[in-house]
């Protein structure tokens, strides 16, 4: 179980340090006046720092490293 999650940590970890965010897109109502709807879409970005994608990775090499082998 350990070697498991040590490594999905570290792959987890390798994956935000390449990718630093994301976007999407989100469908905003802007005016609703009864029969009258007015939408717009908007972007929205999730972005994170590098540094918690290296912390991730660290932690990820340490649990698999350390985990007993059957």
């Amino acid at each position: 179980m350990n070697r498991t999650l040590g490594l999905i940590l570290t792959v987890l970890g390798i994956a935000m340090l390449v990718w630093t965010g994301f976007s999407y897109t989100k469908k905003e109502k802007i005016v609703d006046a009864g029969p009258i709807q007015i939408s717009a879409d908007r972007e929205k970005n999730v972005n994170w720092p590098p540094y918690v994608g290296g912390i991730i990775l660290v932690v990820g090499l340490v649990v698999l490293v350390t985990s007993k082998n059957r």
